[in-house]
């Protein structure tokens, strides 16, 4: 797992588009618990990315504004 926020939050966004490929795909051949499920899983990567990401840009902001200080 990477400890980079910007690299973590990619792994997520990728992980969530997987689940939801994966949950298109169990949909279509009507295994709704599965396509559900992996939906479900598809948002909790999509939300933990998004923290990941906004962890990323405050970093990033309190780099910016520690570099124009000087």
């Amino acid at each position: 797992m990477s400890q980079n926020p910007h690299e973590r939050a990619a792994e997520l966004h990728n992980l969530a588009a997987h689940a939801h490929l994966a949950a298109a795909a169990s949909h279509d051949k009507a295994d709704h618990l599965t396509a559900h499920e992996l939906s479900r899983k598809a948002h909790e990567h999509s939300s933990e990315a998004l923290q990941y990401s906004k962890e990323a840009a405050d970093l990033l902001e309190k780099s910016d504004s520690s570099s124009s200080d000087k």
